[in-house]
C-alpha cells in the first residue's frame, strides 16, 4: 500500500474504519476514474447525478444508504463517451473549451470580461466557468474564476496552463492568437453545446481499467482505506463477467478488503444456488455473497423491480457495526433488511443452513429464529476453518489495517533496538486495550490471546523501515493467526505468515517463535 499519512510513535494505534464500501461503475455524470467519498445519497446526486436507468451503480448506492450504509467511495468509469464543448467567439478563431467530465448531463457555461485590465493589455481577459444543475438553470453547482488569463503562450497566465488545473474544463485544440470577445450580450454567458455523449454499456475491461494509469477499479489506489468492494451489474440484464471479478478479488486481497459478489439471476431458488456455487469464478476467504436477489421500488419506473443484493448487504453490515462494537469476532446472524427491500424468494431454515455450509449468506426481512453465523466464500474448502466465518475474517482485516497504519512512523527511522522496542510496545498496548475491552477471543487458561514480535530476527540495524509479526488467538485452543507488517521503500504491506513452532498447553513464549521461514531482514544502509 502506498503511504499517504502516518501516526507518531508515541500515539496509540487508532481503530480503523470497518464498513466503507467502494463502488465502481457507470453514472450519469461526474469525474471519471477519480474516487469520490460520499456519506449520503444526496451527496451522490450532487456529484454523480442521481438515479439513471442505465446505471445499476446508481440504484446500488441508493439501496446501500437506504439499508444503513454510512460511507461510500464511488469511481465513475465510462465506455467511450464525449464531453460537451464551449465555443467562445473572438475577432478571429474562437477559443474552444471542453468539459472535464463526459456525458449529456454536464451543463457548463462560460463568461468573458475585461474588467480591471489595462487598456494596453490586449491579449488578456477574465474567465468564469460554471457548472449548472440543469440546462438553462440558474442553480450553480460549481464555479471557477480565472483573472488576467492570456492567449500569449509566453505568459505565465497562459489560458491552457491555467485550465490544466481546472476541475470543470480544459482547452481543446490550438489557442487563437486573439482573446475572446466579452460575453455581455444576453445573460452574459455562453452555454456548452449539446455535443456530449454518455458512452456505451460498460465492459469488464472498463471496470478493470489500468493499474499503471489508475483507472477503473485501480483508481481506488488513491483511497486510503475501504473495506468492501461492490461491482454492480453492467446493465439490468448483463452481470459483471469473470475477468473483472477475478481481478477485483486479487485487488481486494492486496488492499485488505472483501469483494461482494452478486448471485447470478438464474439462481431462482436455494437448490440452484447450492449447485451453482462451485462454478463461481471467485471463491475464497476474501469474498462473500448474499442470496437471494431483492425486490426494491424503482422510483424512475414507478414499480418494484429485481436488483442485485450486494449493495444492500453492505449497508446492512455497516448498520450492524454502528449499532454495537465493530471489533471482536462476533457473528452477524441477526441481520435483516429494512422496510422497502424484500427478498425475491423465500428461503426456509433448512435451506438457509445448507446455503451457509456452502458459504452463501441469506438476506431476510425478519431475524431468523435459528442464528446462523455469516460466512465468506471460503466454504468448506478454506485453508483454515476460521476464515469461513465473516466475523473472524473482518476482525483480522481490521487488525491488519489498524496496525499497518498506526506503525507507519517507522518508515522515517532507521532500524535500531530502540525503534523495534517502541513498535512492539505500541502494538502491545493496542492489543492490551482490545483485550481489556473484551474484544479478543482466546487467552485465559489456554494461554495468551495475542503476541507481537519486533527484534533483530526480523530487522537489520541501520535499515530504513521495520518489520513486525503479530498474532491473535483463533477459535481453536493454542491456535494463532499470525501476520507480518513490512514498512520500507515508501510502502507498507501486511500478509499472513505461518508460525513454525507449536506450543504445548501453557508453554507459549513469543520470544521463542522460529522465524526461519520468513525472508531475511533487509540489509543495513547507513548509520543507525
Amino acid at each position: 500500500m502506498r503511504v499517504a499519512e502516518q501516526a507518531g510513535a508515541g500515539q496509540p494505534i487508532a481503530v480503523a474504519e470497518a464498513a466503507v464500501t467502494a463502488f465502481v461503475g457507470r453514472t450519469l455524470r461526474g469525474p471519471v476514474n477519480r474516487p469520490v467519498t460520499i456519506s449520503s445519497f444526496a451527496d451522490f446526486e450532487a456529484t454523480f447525478g442521481g438515479l439513471w436507468q442505465p446505471s445499476m451503480l446508481s440504484y446500488a448506492v441508493e439501496q446501500y444508504f437506504d439499508n444503513g450504509g454510512r460511507t461510500a467511495v464511488v469511481v465513475r468509469v465510462i465506455n467511450g463517451g464525449r464531453a460537451p464543448t464551449i465555443s467562445l467567439p473572438g475577432p478571429g478563431r474562437p477559443l474552444k473549451l471542453i468539459a472535464r467530465s463526459p456525458g449529456t448531463r454536464e451543463y457548463l457555461r462560460a463568461a468573458v470580461d475585461y474588467d480591471g485590465l489595462r487598456p494596453a493589455d490586449g491579449r488578456s481577459f477574465n474567465l468564469t466557468l460554471q457548472r449548472l444543475r440543469a440546462a438553462g438553470s440558474e442553480h450553480v453547482e460549481d464555479q471557477e474564476i480565472f483573472r488576467q488569463v492570456s492567449v500569449d503562450p509566453a505568459s505565465p497566465r497562459f489560458v491552457e496552463t491555467l485550465l490544466a488545473d481546472s476541475a470543470l474544463a480544459r482547452v481543446e485544440g490550438r489557442v487563437p492568437a486573439e482573446r475572446p470577445l466579452p460575453t455581455a450580450q444576453g445573460d452574459g454567458y455562453v452555454a456548452s453545446s449539446p455535443d456530449g455523449h454518455d458512452g456505451g454499456v460498460l465492459t469488464d475491461y472498463d471496470l478493470i481499467g489500468s493499474a499503471t494509469d489508475r483507472t477503473g477499479l485501480f483508481a481506488l489506489a488513491d483511497v486510503e482505506e475501504f473495506n468492501f468492494l461492490c461491482l454492480p451489474p453492467l446493465s439490468r440484464t448483463q452481470p459483471v463477467g469473470p475477468s473483472a471479478l477475478m481481478v477485483a478479488g486479487r485487488y481486494c486481497r492486496q488492499r485488505q478488503a472483501l469483494l461482494l459478489l452478486d448471485p447470478p439471476a438464474e439462481w431462482s431458488d436455494a437448490e440452484r444456488a447450492i449447485a451453482g456455487v462451485r462454478d463461481l469464478p471467485v471463491r475464497g476467504e476474501d469474498s462473500l455473497m448474499y442470496f437471494p436477489r431483492l425486490l426494491a421500488y424503482d422510483r424512475l419506473k414507478g414499480r418494484f423491480e429485481p436488483f442485485a443484493p450486494s449493495a444492500a448487504a453492505a449497508g446492512m453490515l455497516a448498520r450492524l457495526d454502528s449499532q454495537g462494537a465493530k471489533w471482536g469476532p462476533r457473528d452477524d446472524h441477526d441481520a435483516a433488511l429494512r422496510p422497502g427491500l424484500r427478498p425475491l424468494v423465500t428461503v426456509d431454515e433448512a435451506a438457509r443452513a445448507r446455503l451457509a455450509s456452502a458459504g452463501i449468506n441469506v438476506l431476510q426481512s425478519v431475524r431468523a429464529r435459528t442464528p446462523v453465523a455469516a460466512r465468506t466464500l471460503a466454504g468448506r474448502q478454506g485453508s483454515d476453518p476460521d476464515w469461513c466465518f465473516l466475523a473472524t475474517k473482518r476482525f483480522a482485516l481490521l487488525l491488519a489495517n489498524s496496525i499497518e497504519r498506526g506503525t507507519r512512523w517507522s518508515l522515517f527511522h532507521r532500524g535500531s533496538p530502540a525503534v523495534w522496542a517502541r513498535l512492539a510496545r505500541q502494538v502491545g498496548e493496542f492489543f492490551t486495550r482490545l483485550e481489556d475491552e473484551g474484544r479478543l477471543a482466546g487467552g485465559g487458561r489456554e494461554g495468551p490471546a495475542w503476541f507481537v514480535l519486533c527484534d533483530e530476527r526480523l530487522n537489520a540495524r541501520g535499515a530504513p523501515g521495520a518489520r513486525l509479526v503479530y498474532g491473535f488467538a483463533g477459535r481453536r485452543p493454542r491456535q494463532f493467526h499470525a501476520f507480518i507488517v513490512s514498512h520500507g521503500q515508501g510502502e507498507s504491506s501486511v500478509r499472513p505468515v505461518t508460525l513454525n513452532r507449536l506450543f504445548p498447553r501453557g508453554t507459549f513464549a513469543p520470544e521463542a517463535i522460529d522465524v526461519g521461514g520468513l525472508p531475511p531482514p533487509a540489509g543495513a544502509s547507513g548509520p543507525v
